[in-house]
Formats: C-alpha cells, structure tokens, sequence
C-alpha cells in the first residue's frame, strides 16, 4: 500500500469524556484518551505497530501523520431565555 501519509480523524466524546481515534490509512488503529496531547502520543506509537502489519510503504524515511480533531461545544442561547 503506497500512501503519502496517514490522517487520523479525533472526535470528542461527551459521554465518555475522551478523545477517540479512528483512520480509514491504518486498519486497527483505535485509540483514546482525556487529552489531544496523550492521543498524540497513543497515536504515533499505535501506528508504528501497525505499519508493518497493513503493508503501509511512505515515501520517504518519516511518515506524517495529520490528527483532524473535531469537538462540539454548545453555548447557551441568549434568546432561549
């Protein structure tokens, strides 16, 4: 599988209160954590585990990955009142 790099998608989830990480690039890769900065760290050592097991071949010596974090927030409306 030849690819430029790897995007990871981080959504925020309210109930659970953690960052979850999925990517259509890596099979398997499905992590979370309380904090970007920890899902960082738990995303890069996860995908170096699965580097090798999906056939991932990057162009080059590094292999970027990009984490698309994406959390709502809700604001109380001053017309609700």
């Amino acid at each position: 599988m030849q690819k430029h790099s790897i995007i990871v998608r981080a959504d925020w989830d309210e109930e659970a209160r953690v960052w979850v990480a999925t990517s259509g690039d890596i099979d398997g890769l499905a992590v979370e954590a309380d904090t970007l900065e920890r899902l960082a760290e738990k995303v890069c050592a996860a995908i170096v585990d699965l580097i090798e097991v999906n056939g991932f071949q990057g162009t080059g010596a590094d292999v970027p990955v990009h984490i698309m974090a994406e959390k709502l927030l809700r604001i109380p409306s001053a017309c609700a009142a």
